[in-house]
């Protein structure tokens, strides 16, 4: 079941320099929350804060609360690895495990969990979490052939259905179409459109008719100036920011006056 998530005056630092500040931002469950602004005002950092991911990075850390419904992520106690599980991740590059075939990429999380299945619940699990990435029909024939001899668009659903097969409650998306061509971001954007009556989903886009096609909301991150951290300067529903921001700055990223 998709999960709220509400998040604290979040900082986070790589060693002693504060990436981002702050930041207070609410996404509500089975909708698509989209982060736009200029590279380098900490929009995927702020994404890889929301499953820990940020912490594995030499010197990452964060102050502030993420709060999943109602849990903390960072509490007392808490493992990161069941919160990974939880908050599913899929990186801006398609990374299928290269020397894993089409089916075991699909079942690799499921295998880590240390539960056991039937080769037929497998089976079941594998064909469900391909056909719902819309790749199914296309990779049927050849389950048990390199995850890696597919194409850039069908290893990113690939790697899509990896995530979901271990059943998250919510679906990270850092850049997943940058490195493809129009009609596989197309697959990608129908997909996300789709996955988001089951899912919680944040995307990091550069491409704003990308987060004006996909999302329901859209936060816009900022740097006061170089060297200073990331901050929210706005979020609001994304027919708002794209018609008529409340900031000024957002206007301007927007019309393509900065950034």
């Amino acid at each position: 079941m998709a999960k709220r998530i509400d998040v604290g005056e979040l900082t986070a630092y790589y060693g002693s320099h504060r990436a981002i500040d702050g930041i207070t931002l609410h996404v509500e469950p089975e909708s698509v929350t989209a982060f736009i602004g200029p590279s380098g005002c900490g929009k995927s950092t702020f994404l890889r804060t929301l499953n820990r991911m940020h912490e594995v990075t030499p010197g990452g850390r964060v102050e502030g609360k993420v709060m999943l419904d109602n849990e903390d992520l960072y509490g007392p106690g808490v493992d990161p690895v069941s919160v990974r599980r939880t908050v599913g991740m899929v990186f801006q590059r398609p990374n299928p495990f290269p020397t894993m075939s089409i089916y075991d990429n699909v079942a690799a999380g499921l295998k880590l969990n240390g539960i056991k299945y039937r080769k037929s619940e497998l089976d079941d699990i594998v064909e469900k979490n391909l056909r719902a990435a819309n790749l199914w029909n296309e990779v049927k024939d050849r389950l048990n052939r390199p995850g890696s001899g597919l194409s850039g668009g069908q290893q990113q659903r690939l790697c899509i259905a990896r995530a979901t097969a271990v059943e998250p409650e919510v679906l990270l998306m850092d850049e997943p179409c940058s490195a493809l061509d129009p009609i596989s971001t197309l697959a990608i954007e129908d997909l996300i459109d789709k996955l988001k009556t089951r899912y919680t989903i944040v995307i990091v886009t550069h491409n704003m008719q990308q987060a004006a096609r996909v999302s329901d909301r859209t936060a816009f991150f900022n740097l006061a100036a170089i060297g200073e951290p990331g901050k929210l300067i706005e979020v609001d529903a994304t027919e708002k920011i794209f018609s008529n921001p409340s900031v000024q700055a957002t206007e301007d990223y927007i019309s393509g006056r900065f950034g």
